[in-house]
Order: structure tokens, then C-alpha cells, then sequence
């Protein structure tokens, strides 16, 4: 029987698998359709901020001393942060791709079909810009009020500005799956919206709270969960949109795959993507576009 520390190690490097593979439906299949129709240029915009933040603070959390000891001071029971280098691997991974499906709404680099008037709304425009001012006032928090520079953790302390980090990721993946989810229904479908990457981003869900609950469970001390908020927030609320998006596909809206036959549907089991859903997306799209 595998010892407690390879089944550990196991799940973090599935639940990093899963979660790096659900970026690669979408844009796989805005290529096979050479169109973004179906889906919003919100969600990647607003992804390469939210893995920004991630990618930064768990890098400080792996790799700064000054971070590291703030932290073991504030958690004294587990001075262990609970992130692994897979954390990080799978952040820096999720910055790239997500910039390149981003870069696909961009008519003039790819030359894809896309939705009349399709930008970037308000609302995330707004997200982003609060999450950019709420960094950067804890940035001056901790020069202003911060002791010894900030280095003193029982004040205002650099660790803040990490904690802060995290929670501008977790308010961003608050709200980043709601334009899609407005998008599914005014089009009252899902076509363009590859739902494979739903699959694989629930997998990496489940996987990756079951790693943070492994690992508090073996420094037999639950106060992990509540010193990476974060990576459990992440875990929690992916999964709960993840089954807005199952409710969607394979029930609200499944009359409008009616239009694809057997061999489509083979197509994207091997495949990961749909295929010969253009026509359907466009109609889709202009019935959207008289809602709206």
C-alpha cells in the first residue's frame, strides 16, 4: 500500500493534470471553427489577471524567506505553507494559455469569426480595476503602517500583500464564469462553449481539495485549510459553477444539440471539442443579439 505521502504527492500532480488540461477544449475549438461565437472574451481577459495574482503569490509563498517566516510566525501550529511547486507550475501554465485563447478575440490576429459587438464588458473592467487598486493599497498599507519595513508580521506585513494577492484570484473566479453563464442563456445554448473544459476543471476541483485536505490531515493540524483560503475558495467555487454549466448543457439547453448527429458526437469525445457547430452558434449568437 502506497505510503500517505505518495498518495499526497499523486492527487496534486492529477489534480494539477486535470486543471492544466481544461484550458486546451476551448481554444481547440475556436481553431476547429476558426469562430469565438458562443463564447465570451470576459473569461480569458479576467483569467490572466486572476493566474497573475496566483502565479505571484504562490511563488512568494514557495520561494521567499521573508514570506516564509511571516507566514510560520502567523501559523505557528503548521508553519508549512500548503502550496506545492505544482501550484505554481500549474499558475505559470494557466498565465500562457489563457493569454493566447485571450488573443483570439483579437479579429486581427487570428482572422475568426466573432460576435457582433463582442468586447470586454463593463463589469469585468470594473473587477479588474478593483482587484489592481486593492493590491495597491496594500501595498501602502505596508509602507505606511508596517513595522520595520514591513517585516515585523504582527503588523501590517508583506505576507498581506501576498494574502491580498490570493484574494483578488478568488474574487476574480467569484465572478468570471457569470458572463458566460449570462451568455448560455440568452443564446439559450452552449454551443461554442466547449464543455469538455468543464469536465477537466471539475476533475481538478475535486482533486485539489481532496490534496489540501491530505495535506493538513497529515501535519495533523486543519488550520491549513484556513491558512490557504485560496486554494480551497478555488476549488469550491469552480465546482459550483462547473454544475451551473452541467445544468446548462445537459439539460437546459440540450435541446439545441439536436442539430448535431452521432458522428459529431464521436468527434468530440475523441477530440475534446465539438465539430460542425457554426451555423448553429451563428443562429445562436443573432437570437442573443435581439435579446440584448
Amino acid at each position: 500500500m502506497p505510503s500517505p505521502e505518495v498518495v499526497r504527492l499523486a492527487r496534486a500532480l492529477s489534480s494539477t493534470l486535470a486543471w492544466s488540461l481544461s484550458f486546451y477544449p476551448q481554444p481547440i475549438l475556436n481553431i476547429r471553427r476558426k469562430s469565438t461565437t458562443g463564447s465570451t472574451v470576459d473569461f480569458p481577459t479576467i483569467n490572466v489577471l486572476g493566474f497573475l495574482c496566483y502565479a505571484v503569490s504562490t511563488s512568494l509563498l514557495l520561494y521567499s524567506p521573508l514570506i516564509r517566516a511571516q507566514y510560520a510566525a502567523r501559523n505557528s501550529i503548521s508553519p508549512e505553507p500548503a502550496v506545492r511547486g505544482n501550484d505554481l507550475a500549474f499558475a505559470v501554465h494557466a498565465v500562457a494559455i489563457s493569454g493566447i485563447t485571450w488573443s483570439m478575440y483579437w479579429q486581427r490576429l487570428w482572422g475568426f469569426e466573432q460576435r457582433k459587438g463582442q468586447k470586454i464588458s463593463q463589469g469585468i473592467i470594473v473587477v479588474g480595476v478593483v482587484c489592481l487598486l486593492g493590491i495597491c493599497l496594500a501595498i501602502i498599507e505596508v509602507w505606511v503602517k508596517g513595522g520595520d519595513g514591513g517585516r515585523n508580521p504582527n503588523g501590517w506585513a508583506w505576507i498581506d500583500v501576498v494574502y491580498t494577492l490570493g484574494y483578488a484570484k478568488l474574487f476574480i473566479t467569484l465572478v468570471k464564469y457569470i458572463p458566460q453563464v449570462r451568455t448560455n442563456y440568452l443564446r439559450n445554448s452552449t454551443v461554442g462553449w466547449s464543455i469538455w473544459q468543464i469536465w477537466l476543471d471539475f476533475t481538478g476541483g475535486i482533486l485539489s481539495v481532496a490534496q489540501l485536505v491530505i495535506d493538513s490531515s497529515l501535519q495533523k493540524d486543519w488550520s491549513g485549510l484556513t491558512g490557504n483560503p485560496v486554494k480551497l475558495g478555488l476549488g469550491n467555487v469552480s465546482m459550483f459553477f462547473d454544475a451551473i454549466f452541467f445544468i446548462q448543457h445537459y439539460w437546459l439547453y440540450k435541446r439545441e444539440q439536436k442539430f448535431k448527429d452521432v458522428q459529431a458526437s464521436d468527434a468530440e469525445s475523441q477530440n475534446l471539442i465539438p465539430s460542425e457547430e457554426e451555423d448553429l452558434a451563428t443562429r445562436c449568437d443573432q437570437h442573443a443579439s435581439e435579446q440584448d
